[in-house]
């Protein structure tokens, strides 16, 4: 036992178990935040055929909220609110006006396609979007590989989406636009988390993002004049998915950005519509027609491929 400690005190092996317990640590957050997320579109799926989206949105973002700050105060994370720069202070609203955006194309999503898998699996056009927002505003370099990944992707998208209308607007099924629409936004808002999360904190943005949240949902509720008043059974739905999506799924995201790359902790969320599928089926007993099981399965394929191939490309790098 000593022995193995009195190695680890030498500085490159010492350096080595770090670099691996790192990466275990990543991966481990990329896989909590990928089950974590794939319940987002369960339970906020249920409560949606219960309430209005305004209500939901008081409710689930109340909650998250309120585990959001007791956590940004149980770890400190406060006192640096006081030291944030005026360039910290634009990030941060930027970043809340995204997520609003973003946030709220989603579940727009969810509430109008009926089963959850299918959004999904549409929402697998995020990567591809995000590696084309990183080559245009990072300049960063895109393989043939992951060339086909995305083409393989846009390919199963379509598949899925597609519903055999002659025209524009009956080519494909409601809710696609919403989707794509949803993709862009979060694409945008991953470039600006990625380019900050060394200089802020993952409580602090996880924070940052449910006050938006909350305050623009408060805002949704007097305007369409709702009523605090909700199922029991909605409430329920919406507890445990604010406590595993907007808290648990975001802060893991974050946390696996701070040990590993964004392309390997998107290896492990590529798995997220498989998780979804599951939970749709024990969930609401439903499964995607054949031709979007297929469409779903050519988009993960895909987006697995994008993935892998930055990380090794982010491996040739280091080496």
């Amino acid at each position: 036992m000593n022995f193995c400690h009195d190695l680890y005190q030498i500085p490159a092996l010492s350096y080595l178990y770090r670099m691996k317990s790192d990466r275990f640590k990543g991966y481990l957050f990329a896989a909590i935040a990928t089950i974590a997320f794939s319940n987002i579109y369960i339970f906020s799926k249920a409560a949606l055929n219960e309430v209005h989206l305004a209500q939901f949105g008081v409710y689930w973002f109340f909650i998250a909220m309120v585990l959001s700050v007791a956590w940004l105060f149980k770890t400190g994370s406060h006192r640096a609110i006081a030291h944030l720069s005026k360039r910290q202070w634009l990030i941060l609203g930027l970043l809340g006006i995204l997520e609003i955006l973003t946030t709220t194309s989603f579940f727009l999503s969810i509430q109008i396609i009926p089963d959850p898998a299918v959004t999904s699996f549409i929402g697998n056009l995020f990567p591809v979007i995000l590696t084309g927002m990183g080559i245009v505003f990072l300049h960063e370099r895109f393989t043939w590989l992951e060339s086909f990944g995305a083409i393989l992707a846009l390919i199963g998208a379509f598949i899925i989406s597609y519903q055999g209308g002659t025209t524009l607007a009956d080519l494909f099924i409601p809710g696609t636009g919403v989707v794509l629409i949803n993709a862009i936004f979060a694409a945008t808002a991953s470039l600006v988390v990625k380019m900050n999360v060394k200089t802020m904190t993952p409580e602090l943005l996880i924070t940052n993002r449910v006050v938006w949240l909350f305050t623009f949902s408060l805002i949704m509720f007097f305007v369409y004049e709702q009523s605090f008043v909700i199922p029991a059974r909605a409430l329920v739905n919406i507890a445990i998915g604010a406590t595993l999506g907007p808290f648990l799924a975001i802060l893991m995201i974050y946390y696996s950005f701070r040990y590993i790359e964004v392309s390997k902790s998107s290896i492990v969320q590529s798995l997220k519509g498989v998780f979804v599928l599951l939970g749709s089926y024990l969930y609401f007993h439903t499964l995607p027609l054949t031709h979007q099981l297929i469409g779903g399965g050519i988009t993960i394929v895909g987006v697995l491929i994008i993935s892998v191939s930055k990380a090794r490309l982010g491996q040739k790098k280091q080496a």
